[in-house]
């Protein structure tokens, strides 16, 4: 998801129809499923980020957003994002 002019940004719909925009951080590959770090789009710098870790899965043949139920499940793929964030930070 990532391009060489930056971040990608993304809106989302929740069920009582209210719109998010926001900016997607890293995406992960990881047992056959797909993760994103996503931050609200529009943090200012120096403010504190909450991170939210979403997990893309198909419904109806359609991609949404969920949030990751399964604590070891959040934990290792929360892990695995903040290293690849981190290395990234490396060759930057």
């Amino acid at each position: 998801m990532e391009n060489e002019f930056g971040s990608d940004f993304m809106t989302i719909v929740d069920e009582d129809g209210s719109e998010y925009e926001l900016e997607v951080l890293s995406t992960l590959e990881y047992n056959g499923c797909t993760y994103l770090a996503v931050i609200p789009a529009g943090s200012e710098d120096g403010q504190e980020l909450e991170v939210s870790i979403l997990k893309s899965v198909e419904e109806d043949g359609e991609p949404i957003l969920c949030a990751i139920e399964n604590e070891q499940e959040l934990e290792t793929v929360y892990q695995r994002i903040m290293d690849q964030l981190y290395e990234e930070d490396q060759e930057d």
